[in-house]
């Protein structure tokens, strides 16, 4: 970590500034200034009342007057100017807040003058970099910011704020501090081989790793659902035309959102919406009716939706109990073959003139739920179907870390490569030394996680996905 501190240390030595809140017009805008000439960058452009200066606030608190050119002397804005003297301070280095008006001219206006004053403007994720490199956060903390960000839902964001707490990060380096006593301890039995403790240290490691190996099977088995929270369940709508699919992605978001009519072929292209399931974000698509077509553009439309089944995590097929079944509803039960679906048989308040033992045989053992979206009945059941797809009836949400990163469960695979590596190392009976080798390896590939073994080109990339001002 010291290492990394020093690459960045040329970046680091500059006053950074940026636009801290979101652009467009709102009510309060914030330029955020942080690093060694912070309050002297800040002090040059801020007027308080009865001539108060930077220098006079104590940290944590606010004072009010305006920001001026000190060029002219003229008044840019009125503002409230909040300072954070170092360590104390979200990048442990001497923060100030300049809280403004919202409009996108006075925020641009009060940037331009911070940059004048000696400030450059900060890269995307800079100032949580900081954070990081001052050891503030840890990588996987760091990263948690932009999950927070990003939340889709209360469960999402219970996730984010639990890593952001630490809760990933305390398990890895739990796992962390296990490998290095089994280092060591091989390591004492290599440098002292007289002692003849080889058999022992060999038995008491393949325990060790063992248990290591059911902890990082454990928090591999949180990603499927820590992925969902974290980026939406792809979802899509499928059936022929006016089955009932626009009016379920009405009911699923509350709105309405999807064109519906007794016109077949009313939807002619993908609607996507972000619908909220207890907790569970879903990104559903509602797309075309499925059916053979003259219509040129309903035809784009049909091949679309074939298209979008592609990227799906979760097919929902709409089917109507009111009319006959026909080829079209066939062909589409097809696509549900070797993909996790749920079939809705919709219209359930009219007559039924099918049997669901007719289509049994089709979709093997997909669920089927009876509904009527018209009437609102069944929605609760698929609802509850959704949730015990996602979470599997055994995850509960707050008990220890989700893992919900790519780039975490990649490094979590193969740090258990690694592991079984050396577990069959041992059961070869090779040498100390090389089963040192492998658990070193898993030690050094899960400190990517934390950001204790990492180098600067993956820390720009991850912190370049940052938004400017966090």
């Amino acid at each position: 970590m010291k290492a990394l501190v020093q690459a960045f240390q040329h970046s680091m030595d500059d006053t950074i500034s940026a636009i801290a809140t979101a652009p467009g017009e709102g009510g309060i805008g914030i330029v955020r200034l942080s690093g060694p000439a912070a309050l002297v960058i800040a002090g040059k452009l801020f007027r308080g009342i009865k001539d108060r200066r930077i220098q006079a606030i104590k940290s944590y608190q606010a004072a009010y007057g305006n920001i001026v050119d000190p060029d002219t002397g003229q008044a840019v804005d009125e503002a409230l100017v909040l300072v954070m003297r170092n360590p104390h301070s979200y990048t442990k280095e001497d923060v100030v807040e300049i809280q403004c008006h919202g409009g996108m001219v006075p925020l641009r206006r009060i940037l331009e003058l911070t940059v004048q004053a000696g400030a450059r403007i900060a890269e995307p994720g800079e100032f949580t970099k900081r954070a990081f490199l001052n050891g503030r956060l840890d990588l996987s903390q760091a990263e948690a910011v932009i999950d927070v960000i990003r939340a889709k839902t209360d469960a999402s964001l219970k996730m984010a704020v639990g890593q952001l707490n630490g809760a990933v990060s305390q398990k890895v380096q739990g796992l962390r501090q296990e490998l290095l006593a089994m280092i060591a301890h091989l390591e004492a039995a290599i440098d002292f081989p007289e002692e003849d403790i080889d058999a022992v240290a060999v038995d008491r490691v393949q325990a060790s790793v063992n248990q290591v190996l059911v902890t990082v099977n454990a928090m591999l088995a949180t990603a499927s659902t820590g992925q969902i929270l974290r980026e939406g369940l792809a979802t899509v709508i499928i059936g022929k035309p006016n089955v009932g699919k626009s009016s379920l992605l009405n009911a699923l978001s509350g709105q309405n959102r999807a064109i519906v009519t007794d016109i077949p072929g009313t939807t002619r292209d993908i609607i996507e919406e972000y619908v909220n399931i207890r907790g569970i974000p879903l990104r559903v698509l509602d797309t075309a009716g499925i059916r053979d077509t003259a219509d040129a553009v309903e035809q784009i439309g049909v091949e679309r939706a074939k298209a979008s089944l592609e990227q799906a995590d979760l097919i929902l097929l709409v089917l109507d109990a009111s009319t006959p079944l026909t080829t079209e509803d066939r062909q589409v039960i097809t696509f549900l073959t070797g993909r996790k679906g749920i079939v809705l048989v919709n219209k359930s308040d009219l007559p039924a003139v099918w049997d669901i033992a007719e289509i049994q045989t089709g979709i093997g053992g997909t669920r089927i739920i009876s509904l009527s979206i018209q009437q609102g009945s069944g929605l609760d059941r698929l609802e509850q179907a959704i949730v015990d797809m996602v979470y599997s009836g055994s995850l509960i949400l707050g008990e220890g870390g989700i893992v919900n990163n790519v780039r975490h469960i990649m490094i979590l695979r193969q740090a258990k490569s690694h592991l079984e590596a050396a577990l069959a190392t041992i059961c070869q009976g090779m040498p100390l030394d090389c089963i040192s080798i492998d658990i070193r390896a898993a030690w050094e590939k899960l400190g990517e996680i934390t950001g204790d073994t990492l180098g600067e080109d993956i820390i720009d990339k991850i912190f370049s996905e940052f938004c400017i001002g966090k």
